[in-house]
């Protein structure tokens, strides 16, 4: 006989998970029109006022490379302030349950991120990232593996002399756009090179949606064999062809609890444009549409794993499916949320859909109220046995 617990087959799969919404970071960096400040600020609270504990705020790099981030500091500002702490207080919230991140690949913007802690408004933790693809670690940090091993190294070390967690990323696990295949092994031993000099979670990231769903499974079971501990493990999925939400489920399977998304599926590539401007980005484009290389719908990935029966922390989907309309109107166009146009599975009769004619045909039929199947027909069905064998 079968398990038909999904739970039960896969002793792994947790009950309870963390979501990280990334939207005003990973979301905004690949728009090529500028996202207001104020815009940025009303998301990062909102989504704290929502119940989402773990939040990407900015990049604190170089803003000629990525001038979409240029605001980062009044960003920041702006969830540090004394009104917005008031206004979580109203709300039963804790601002020390919050964890902003802002992105650091580089050592400048390390160093940067560790002064505006001694100011006051600094983020609680910080990414720096790594490719298992030497091109692509080139291309998106300008520096070889070796030298930014040692660089990482420095950084972590400054991040802990300041209170500072750091997040390492392990990219191109599942291949590269420039390099093509890689290896999972290489992605093990980086994250445990990245846990060895002091990183305190690891980013396991599909940053251009080159991961099928068995991979997945393959990959994060042969990581928790290694590195047991699911605290130090973080899922970031992108949608490039459409996999996204069943890698989240693979991961599940494997036993991974803490999740990234964005509201709308937006993000990707940093972009080259900025209000019809050429940037420097990283560089041309990997992909044929710039718009199809998001993240998980942060909205689609609460619902789903809601209806699923598990604890995503007290997070209100309701009004996270009320942010992800409101951003399409921030962008100007439609997003890639399914759930914010059809909404949650109902769980009430929907009396308005309902058609009166049914009752007056059953009666008319003579047909009992509840009744499914003719008179005279056996209670339970019989399957010819020669169709249950192939």
């Amino acid at each position: 006989m079968s398990e038909y617990d999904i739970f039960n087959v896969n002793k792994r799969m947790p009950k309870k998970v963390r979501l990280a919404d990334i939207t005003v970071r990973d979301g905004f960096q690949h728009e090529e029109a500028w996202i207001p400040t104020e815009a940025k600020i009303y998301y990062l609270q909102e989504l704290a006022f929502a119940g989402v504990k773990r939040i990407e705020v900015t990049n604190l790099g170089n803003p000629r490379i990525m001038p979409q981030f240029k605001d980062a500091e009044e960003v920041l500002k702006g969830i540090h302030s004394d009104i917005f702490k008031k206004r979580l207080a109203k709300r039963g919230l804790d601002p020390k349950d919050i964890e902003w991140t802002a992105v650091t690949i580089r050592e400048p913007a390390v160093d940067r991120a560790i002064e505006l802690k001694k100011r006051g408004y600094g983020p609680d933790r910080l990414l720096m990232m790594v490719s298992t693809d030497e091109e692509h670690h080139f291309a998106n940090s300008g520096t070889t593996l070796p030298a930014y091993w040692a660089e990482a190294e420095r950084c972590i070390k400054k991040c802990k002399d300041a209170g500072i967690k750091m997040n390492g990323t392990v990219s191109t696990i599942w291949g590269s756009p420039i390099s093509g295949p890689t290896r999972l092994e290489d992605a093990i031993e980086f994250t445990k090179r990245f846990l060895s000099i002091g990183a305190d979670d690891i980013e396991h990231a599909d940053h251009d949606g080159s991961a099928p769903p068995d991979q997945v499974y393959r990959y994060y079971s042969m990581l928790l064999d290694e590195i047991p501990n699911p605290d130090l493990h973080v899922g970031h999925f992108h949608v490039t062809r459409g996999w996204g939400l069943a890698n989240v489920l693979a991961a599940l399977q494997a036993g991974i609890e803490i999740f990234e998304g964005t509201l709308g599926g937006t993000g990707g590539q940093p972009a080259n444009f900025l209000d019809r401007t050429p940037v420097p980005g990283t560089g041309s484009y990997y992909y044929r549409d710039p718009n199809v290389v998001g993240l998980v719908s942060f909205e689609d990935m609460c619902v789903m794993m809601d209806e699923m029966g598990i604890d995503i922390g007290g997070i209100d989907i309701d009004r996270i499916l009320e942010l992800g309309t409101m951003i399409e109107k921030t962008i100007g166009r439609r997003l890639r949320s399914e759930s914010i146009l059809n909404g949650r599975i109902p769980k009430e009769p929907r009396e308005e859909f309902k058609r009166p004619k049914l009752h007056s045909d059953k009666k008319k039929f003579g047909e009992k109220p509840g009744q499914i199947i003719p008179d005279g027909w056996p209670e339970k069905a019989e399957v010819p046995k020669e169709l249950l064998k192939r």
